[in-house]
């Protein structure tokens, strides 16, 4: 098979994210999902910033390019701590978890911005 040129398509999240919250229900949809988008942009950065497709992902991970395709997308796949690792490892990162204590006023739900 012939080697391709790894060229990420630029994507302005902010921008995405300011002509989307005009859309009716957007907001509310987005906000119960928001750290699973967080955990998406995270991935999604770090493979772009190790300059890599899925594809070499996937073969460093020994797994496919769809199980990598379906990981770097919000759904109902929840993935391991032990497949992040993997995945981490591929892109040259590692994991870190952090349990944060909530604040003592009432929680609030996750800003759509809070995900750097």
């Amino acid at each position: 098979m012939a080697e391709r040129d790894y060229r990420p398509v630029m994507h302005d999240h902010d921008e995405f994210l300011a002509r989307a919250l005009r859309r009716k229900g957007f907001r509310e949809a987005y906000d119960e999902r928001a750290d699973e988008y967080c955990l998406v942009r995270e991935l999604l950065s770090a493979r772009a910033k190790a300059g890599l497709t899925q594809e070499q992902v996937a073969e460093s991970m020994g797994t496919t390019k769809s199980a990598v395709s379906r990981l770097e997308a919000v759904g109902k796949h929840s993935p391991s701590l032990s497949t992040l690792k993997k995945y981490a490892e591929a892109v040259g990162c590692e994991v870190e978890i952090h349990l944060v204590p909530r604040p003592t006023t009432a929680p609030t739900r996750q800003s759509l911005r809070d995900c750097g």
